[in-house]
């Protein structure tokens, strides 16, 4: 099965709409349809029920939705396996890192370090956080970046950077026009009863959001939630709702229009980022000196 159309599904029994997920998808809402339906005919079950709405995922979908998660996230699991393979080296400094490090920083540091050692080589994995301390642990990473780092008997944590989060919305949503027009921060009980696009509970930065959402006393609806930053970026984009998030990650899109930061009154929200290795990692020499460069020179936080 081609990976576009897993993605396709995995996204409609997601968010449960055939019009979000194919436009996430960069497909128009008919050739979505279309795809289900001969994934349907292709399989003799029915995945959705089409006259609910929003859409009702059947039990068959269920287990299709869950076959289309696991087989995406295999398949990066192994395309990094695969580099690691390849690129397995002393003069190889390898990197696992969360997704929402960022690419655009990640060739920064690549460029600077390059530039000191041009006969070292620098890979990096995006993974899930329970992953990157997994890579960490099993030596298939030399160093770890995630947030909300905590130390263990094996892992060891530097402190790296404090990020600011902040309100993340679609440029004509009503509370990014509000802020425009006070050219201020809004009040958080402007977030009550919102549509909300959630991290997965499992993660660290989840239960950051809840807890700040709870002591401020303001309830949200999480109409969907996602394990990466990038997938909850899109569907803020889309108008699937709004989200908390580093105000660091949305640079780009901001840049581009297609998301708009917005400062929440009386918040002191911040993401801790870290970096983890292993306690007794004896490092090679150009892993040391990666990990000198990002302890050496933070990347600076966004205004």
């Amino acid at each position: 099965m081609e990976e576009v159309s897993l993605k396709l599904f995995r996204d409609i029994a997601q968010t449960r709409s055939f019009s979000r997920a194919a436009a996430m998808n960069g497909l128009s809402q008919s050739a979505a349809s279309q795809q289900v339906q001969e994934l349907e005919r292709t399989l003799g079950a029915t995945l959705l029920d089409r006259s609910r709405r929003p859409l009702l995922v059947t039990p068959a979908g269920q287990l299709y939705a869950e076959f289309c998660r696991d087989v995406l996230r295999r398949r990066v699991e192994l395309e990094e396996a695969l580099k690691v393979l390849k690129h397995e080296s002393a003069g190889t400094v390898r990197v696992a890192s969360i997704y929402s490090v960022g690419l655009s920083e990640m060739v920064e540091l690549e460029k600077q370090f390059a530039q000191r050692h041009p006969e070292a080589g620098l890979e990096v994995q995006y993974l899930q956080p329970a992953k990157v301390y997994a890579a960490v642990l099993a030596d298939q990473a030399d160093l770890g970046l995630v947030s909300y780092p905590h130390a263990t008997r094996e892992i060891k944590v530097i402190p790296w950077r404090q990020e600011e989060m902040v309100l993340a919305t679609a440029p004509d949503h009503p509370l990014a026009k509000k802020a425009a027009a006070i050219r201020g921060a809004i009040p958080v009980e402007d977030l009550n009863g919102v549509d909300f696009v959630g991290f997965d509970e499992e993660l660290p930065i989840r239960g950051a959001v809840d807890r700040f959402l709870k002591e401020k006393g303001v309830e949200v609806n999480v109409s969907v939630h996602f394990d990466n930053i990038e997938m909850i970026k899109e569907a803020v984009a889309h108008r699937v709702g709004v989200s908390i998030m580093p105000h660091r990650v949305m640079r780009e899109d901001i840049r581009q229009k297609r998301l708009a930061a917005i400062r929440i009154a009386g918040a002191a929200l911040y993401r801790p980022l870290g970096i983890i290795h292993r306690k007794k990692k004896r490092f090679q020499p150009m892993a040391q000196a990666f990990l000198d460069l990002l302890c050496e020179k933070p990347v600076p936080e966004a205004a």
